[in-house]
């Protein structure tokens, strides 16, 4: 049983660039299918599919190298609020990610959404991750 899954979405999609995959399966959730396609509008994905496996389903991700350097889109995915630590922000607290080029990854009261989008709603919430 895992006990952080966010924690475990990231560390999939992290090996699996490690390891050169080109799709990696990640089990679903509603919170995970978000976070996907939020890496998907930002450019960090590919592309994506979810499929339904009569249980919790299936989220499909197909990861984004250079085409010449093969190195990947996504340079770092660090975990920020942990099921020991939550950490909360406020618009006016909101840090930026790897000098405004990366992303930070919120759940706010209006669903999950990334920082800048958080900020344009002057809402604050729960820092799940920074993505760069």
């Amino acid at each position: 049983m895992v006990t952080d899954p966010i924690a475990d979405f990231l560390t999939r999609i992290r090996n699996a660039q490690m390891a050169g995959h080109r799709v990696v399966d990640i089990p679903a959730s509603n919170l995970k299918k978000r976070m996907t396609e939020i890496l998907y509008a930002q450019g960090y994905i590919l592309k994506y599919k979810f499929e339904d496996d009569n249980k919790q389903g299936i989220i499909k991700i197909a990861l984004k190298y250079d085409p010449t350097s093969k190195v990947p889109a996504i340079q770092s995915m660090e975990r920020v609020s942990r099921p020991g630590l939550r950490q909360y922000a406020s618009p006016a607290e909101f840090r930026r990610v790897k000098n405004g080029l990366g992303v930070a990854i919120m759940s706010t009261s209006k669903g999950v959404m990334t920082d800048k989008e958080a900020k344009l709603q002057n809402v604050g919430g729960e820092v799940l991750c920074y993505i760069y």
